[in-house]
């Protein structure tokens, strides 16, 4: 009998985060939440909707990655630039009527930034703001004023930032469908470069699972074969499906692809990832290596807060051992008789 191939990656199996009927803001939907791993801890924002259909970020924090050990009763960050007005475009944003969605956290020195879509009611928009270390550690929640970095009138998501500078430049990750865009930046302050001007970096993939569109995930971790980046993509032959999948990026130029899965590591199985507001659907959101581990977190069925896991070092050789699995197909043109 052949022997049955290893797993990649192990589902814990349940969600790690649940609404909470009995709290207004996140009674309806938890999902989509920016990890950052400080202190040996893991801490969470996570995107909630509750009755009242806006979008906010509430907060917790496991010792192990797993088991919750605190969750506060009340959101700690509001987008606050809503119009109020209804438009018709509302109810495509992960059901909430508008707010503040899938943040991503990003540790350099000693601040966190968070890249956020801010929902108008209108035009998805990816957002930047920042806040101290201490200040997130001791729960003063003395965030930034956030800035709009989007290109005008373009739904814009999906941003991540590296967590060091690349040649003395900070570097930002996005989607503009349907590919995901780069940009190098001198500095985070937006002030002369008013939004981002990138150019797309990594482009959907025909025939693959990841053909529709594609967007980067958590925040890229550094390892020995170069950036780790976890993205999502969607199958243009199965549209309502999210699946999770990896590209190793070449450290010095992470514009060049060292890796990029063939298949999908998560794809949505367990009834977490199948019933809710949204089935069928593994959104990656954060990424931390913990006593050996990687766990990758993400939305489940835009209803749930998952995680899958397994061991660090085991994950990225079996990425990159067998790259002709894995690399891009190259086509190139033949070449004309004379």
């Amino acid at each position: 009998m052949p022997k049955k191939k290893k797993e990649i990656v192990k589902k814990y199996q349940e969600p790690i985060i649940e609404p909470q009927k009995e709290n207004f803001w996140e009674a309806w939907q938890t999902f989509n939440p920016g990890v950052i791993l400080l202190e040996n801890k893991v801490h969470f924002l996570y995107r909630a909707i509750g009755y009242d259909g806006v979008s906010r970020l509430g907060y917790a924090s496991s010792e192990d990655g797993f088991e919750l050990d605190e969750r506060l009763e009340e959101p700690v960050f509001e987008h606050k630039n809503l119009d109020n007005q209804f438009k018709f475009y509302s109810y495509f944003s992960g059901g909430s009527l508008g707010g503040v969605e899938d943040p991503r956290l990003t540790l350099i020195e000693d601040t966190i930034y968070m890249l956020y879509v801010g929902f108008d009611f209108w035009l998805p928009q990816l957002h930047l703001t920042s806040i101290k270390k201490d200040d997130f550690l001791n729960k003063n929640w003395n965030f930034k004023n956030p800035i709009n970095i989007s290109p005008p009138g373009i739904v814009t998501k999906s941003g991540v930032l590296f967590p060091e500078k690349i040649n003395d430049k900070y570097l930002i990750l996005y989607r503009i469908f349907p590919d995901i865009w780069g940009e190098f930046l001198d500095d985070l302050e937006f002030e002369d470069k008013k939004y981002l001007q990138g150019s797309v970096w990594f482009k959907i993939r025909k025939s693959y699972w990841d053909s529709k569109k594609i967007g980067a995930g958590a925040p890229p971790i550094k390892t020995k074969y170069g950036w780790l980046l976890v993205y999502y993509g969607v199958d243009e032959k199965d549209p309502g499906k999210y699946q999770i999948g990896v590209m190793i990026l070449e450290i010095e130029n992470p514009k060049k692809v060292i890796v990029r899965t063939e298949k999908p590591i998560i794809t949505p199985t367990e009834w977490f990832e199948l019933n809710g507001h949204k089935g069928g659907v593994c959104y990656p959101t954060g990424c931390v290596v913990k006593d050996g581990k990687i766990l990758i977190y993400y939305g489940a069925a835009d209803s749930y807060v998952a995680v899958a896991f397994t061991d660090f070092d085991y994950f990225l050789e079996e990425i990159i051992r067998d790259k002709k699995v894995y690399f891009e197909k190259k086509f190139v043109k033949k070449k004309t008789k004379k």
